[in-house]
């Protein structure tokens, strides 16, 4: 049992070590005890997987679980996106929704996600009652249960592909003929971009459940093949998603990788110029400062959270927030679900490409010449428990140098944030992998890289 907790984004742990099917059962049987107290209770729950080693097998376990609990379950009957299950969740009016993913953790991981009946990330104290039930039950034989009609399986890619046809300007997008290639990771989005625009190019689109050679998390270092293959096919603009298809990250037509950042402040510029969309803005504390002076340039009220999107999804659940986003690639968007979908976000900037009739990085170019030049950049470090207590004594002492770079401001909302002349450091614990993540933003890329250096030097 000390092995199951959740932590950013759900319960994740190593596959066959802590995240066992007995541990996936006492997770299963504990979330079933708390929906089976909603309102939407009659409507069931709506399970999803990704295409992670065993997912399908920990989804119908859980599937057994809870309908065991009695509960009625709506089972993907394939491979589904996270955004897929939450908007599953909004259109059948469930009690809540689980996925069994560990979205861009590489591939010995698995974990499970909760999703509350806003179609969003479960809310903290939702997952605290969750965590009070953990409890054992006997179970039922999963065939006896779909005989019965307590699980019964559901087409979540159609509901899905049709729900984005009303949101997506898809015919602007084929008649301004731009050329798009997506990188699926070997993630829970592959085929899907396909079905909403069938002319448009695919890799690492097959099922391979060690995800190949590299981690399904849209970084620079893992979209190499992405990048050399929109150079070669004369694509226009590519876009990649992670394990379960929540992330995004982006490369132009020249290969160069657009990050999360660029891709936030693009559509903020986009939603709020074009669109004409009113409302707030919301982002973690590791978003780039361009966001903050994009706010104040459209006077715009701007919330700040720890890291974790259930933090931002709270602020789209209560509050009228026109865009929300996060370092690591998940971004969503007001009209939509209050969840990150990276399939969604990939084809809303092709809109805003087609829209604008500009290059992506045309687009990127624009932002820079009129809120100047933002770089950003992220190591992460497997330490020992030794290490990482000298790192984060050392950051969390709220030093006034680091290397040779002063320190003019600290934030110790999540972790440690330390501000420097036109840039900033982060350190913090990673909440679902034993390392330390290492953030720097500067007006040049040959800062960050200093100021990462001199960051990960502590310890």
């Amino acid at each position: 049992m000390a092995y199951i907790k959740f932590g950013t984004d759900g319960w994740r742990g190593v596959i066959a070590e802590e995240f066992s099917f007995a541990n996936v059962q006492k997770v299963a049987l504990a979330t079933a005890r708390y929906f089976a107290r909603h309102k939407n209770a009659k409507n069931g729950v709506v399970i999803g997987y990704d295409a992670r080693f065993l997912s399908k097998e920990f989804a119908h376990e859980s599937a057994r679980v809870i309908a065991s609990a009695g509960v009625k379950v709506l089972l993907a009957d394939k491979i589904a996106a996270t955004q897929m299950v939450s908007l599953g969740v909004v259109k059948k009016k469930a009690a809540g929704g689980v996925v069994i993913t560990a979205s861009h953790n590489p591939a010995k991981y698995n974990g499970f996600k909760i999703k509350g009946d806003f179609g969003g990330p479960a809310h903290p104290e939702m997952i605290a009652e969750v965590e009070k039930e953990l409890e054992p039950l006997e179970l039922k034989a999963f065939d006896e249960l779909v005989a019965a009609k307590a699980v019964q399986f559901v087409d979540l890619t159609r509901l899905y592909v049709a729900d984005l046809q009303t949101k997506i300007e898809f015919d602007l997008i084929k008649a301004t003929r731009i050329k798009i290639l997506h990188d699926a990771m070997h993630g829970a989005g592959m085929g899907i971009p396909e079905l909403l625009l069938p002319k448009m190019g695919s890799i690492r689109s097959d099922y391979n459940p060690s995800f190949g050679t590299t981690n399904p998390e849209p970084l620079p270092q893992n979209t190499e093949e992405l990048s050399v293959e929109v150079r070669a096919g004369k694509y226009h603009m590519g876009f990649a998603t992670d394990g379960d298809a929540d992330r995004i990250g982006a490369v132009d037509e020249k290969g160069n990788f657009v990050d999360s950042h660029r891709i936030f402040a693009i559509l903020l510029k986009y939603l709020v110029e074009r669109k004409h969309l009113r409302g707030a803005v919301a982002k973690s504390l590791s978003v780039s400062e361009i966001v903050p002076k994009m706010c104040d340039e459209f006077n715009i009220r701007l919330h700040e959270t720890p890291v974790g999107f259930k933090h931002l999804c709270r602020l789209m659940t209560e509050r009228d927030i026109i865009i929300a986003g996060e370092e690591s690639g998940g971004i969503a968007v007001k009209g939509h679900i209050p969840e990150r979908d990276g399939i969604f976000i990939g084809f809303l900037l092709a809109e805003v490409m087609a829209v604008r009739r500009k290059k992506l990085s045309e687009l990127v170019k624009e932002l820079f010449d009129q809120f100047g030049e933002h770089h950003f950049g992220r190591i992460d470090r497997h330490l020992t428990p030794a290490q990482k207590e000298k790192v984060m004594k050392f950051f969390g002492g709220r030093p006034k140098k680091v290397g040779p770079f002063e320190i003019v401001k600290t934030d110790a909302t999540d972790g440690v944030k330390l501000f420097t002349k036109n840039g900033w450091m982060l350190v913090r614990a990673s909440g679902t992998e034993p390392l330390i993540r290492f953030y720097a933003e500067a007006d040049s890329p040959k800062k960050v890289q200093q100021m990462l250096k001199a960051a990960t030097s502590i310890g």
